[in-house]
C-alpha cells in the first residue's frame, strides 16, 4: 500500500491528508488568507502523528484546480518545493473530481455533477461517472449557471448550488443534491492512489495549476454594470 501526502487549497478551506496503508488522516484550516501559513504546519503534524518522514512517502498529490487563483498556485508551489526536496513524484488531481469522489462516498451516486462557485457570477463544473473507476463525462468548464447542462440524471454537489440557487431553481437541486461537498485533501489522496498505480505521477517541474479563467477580477465599470442590472 502506498503512502501519499495530499494538499488541497483551492477554496477557503485548506486541507492536508496522509494516506498510509488503509488509513487516511487529515488536517484542515478555514480562511483563504491563512493557506500559505497553515499548510506546512498541517503537513508536519500529519507526518509526526504517523511517525513518517517526508522522504518515506511514495508521492505528493495536490488539488490542481479549478478554484481560487491564489489557492491553486499555493498548492502547486508547496507541492513542488516538498517534492523537489524529498525527490518524490507529484500527482495532479482535478478538484471537481475530488468533489465527485466525496459525493459518491456520501450518496453512493455513480453519476455526479460537481459545481464550484467561481465568483463573478460563474461556476466551475464538470460531470463524472463511476464505473470501475471514474470516467469524465464533461470536462471542467467555466460558465454562467444557466449554461450548466448535465447529461442524463445526476446527483449534484458543491457550493455552486447554494450561491446560485435562484439561477438553478429545482433543475439540479432535486435528486439528493449535496451542496456542502467541497474539495478536500482526503479525496485528493484517495484519487492519487489510483493514479499512482496507473503510472500517472509526474516530475515536480511538470506540475501545473488548472486555470479555466484568465481574468480573475471585474473592473470598476463591470462591477457597476452588474449592480445596475
Amino acid at each position: 500500500m502506498p503512502t501519499i501526502l495530499a494538499i488541497e487549497t483551492s477554496t477557503e478551506l485548506a486541507s492536508a491528508a496522509l494516506l498510509h496503508g488503509d488509513k487516511v488522516i487529515a488536517r484542515e484550516s478555514s480562511g483563504v488568507q491563512t493557506h500559505s501559513n497553515a499548510i506546512l504546519p498541517m503537513v508536519q503534524s500529519l507526518l509526526a502523528q504517523s511517525c513518517i518522514m517526508l522522504a518515506q512517502c511514495d508521492a505528493i498529490a495536490f488539488g490542481a484546480g479549478p478554484g481560487s487563483f491564489t489557492g491553486v498556485r499555493t498548492a502547486c508551489g508547496v507541492v513542488q518545493g516538498l517534492a523537489f526536496g524529498a525527490a518524490l513524484p507529484v500527482i495532479s488531481i482535478v478538484t471537481l473530481q475530488a468533489m465527485a469522489q466525496a459525493c459518491r462516498e456520501t450518496t453512493g451516486a455513480s453519476d455526479v455533477l460537481a459545481l464550484l462557485d467561481a465568483r463573478m457570477g460563474e461556476v466551475y463544473w464538470a460531470q463524472y461517472r463511476y464505473a470501475n473507476g471514474w470516467q469524465t463525462v464533461i470536462e471542467p468548464v467555466l460558465s454562467a449557471p444557466a449554461a450548466v447542462m448535465p447529461v442524463g440524471e445526476v446527483v449534484a454537489c458543491g457550493n455552486g448550488l447554494t450561491v446560485y440557487a435562484e439561477a438553478f431553481g429545482d433543475r439540479i437541486f432535486s435528486n439528493n443534491a449535496q451542496p456542502a461537498v467541497m474539495p478536500h485533501a482526503i479525496q485528493i489522496a484517495q484519487l492519487a492512489e489510483t493514479e499512482l498505480a496507473r503510472g500517472h505521477a509526474i516530475a515536480p517541474r511538470d506540475a501545473q495549476p488548472l486555470y479555466l479563467r484568465n481574468k480573475v477580477a471585474l473592473t470598476t465599470m463591470e462591477r457597476l454594470a452588474k449592480v445596475a442590472t
